[in-house]
């Protein structure tokens, strides 16, 4: 699990997005576990959103 994660464009990539992870998971939580932490579930949303978007260039 990570504490950043970093988007980027299509060939030839560039930084598109930086973003701050702040979960409130328990260390002690396996990576399947923290899943259900509720904040988990938005920060999925946005980078699958972002990850989904069709660039044009």
């Amino acid at each position: 699990m990570s504490d950043t994660v970093v988007t980027l464009s299509k060939r030839p990539a560039t930084v598109k997005n930086t973003y701050e992870i702040n979960l409130r998971a328990n260390e002690n939580l396996t990576p399947l576990q923290t899943r259900k932490v509720p904040e988990f579930q938005s920060y999925f949303d946005i980078l699958w959103k972002e990850l989904d978007n069709n660039e044009t260039k």
